[in-house]
């Protein structure tokens, strides 16, 4: 079962911030899936469109458009808990 996610915050130097309905709380480097990744570094050069993110319905995936998702197990597990 994917982990819900129950908030999210953009920090600085693209780091999300994310609650899961579990209580755990992760950060989340995107700068490191935009480097390895090419179609995540609209992230980091296009002005303000890592703050612009939403969460599915399901509250299991984090995406910013048709090509840049996070799912949250993914975040869950790589995340740095806080």
């Amino acid at each position: 079962m994917y982990p819900r996610i129950k908030d999210v915050f953009p920090l600085e130097n693209y780091i999300l911030k994310v609650i899961f309905d579990d209580g755990k709380t992760v950060l989340y480097d995107v700068k490191d899936d935009a480097k390895r990744i090419p179609s995540y570094s609209p992230l980091i050069k296009i002005y303000k469109l890592f703050e612009q993110f939403q969460v599915d319905s399901s509250r299991t995936v984090i995406y910013w458009n048709e090509e840049i998702d996070l799912p949250s197990d993914v975040i869950y597990e790589r995340g740095k808990q806080i």
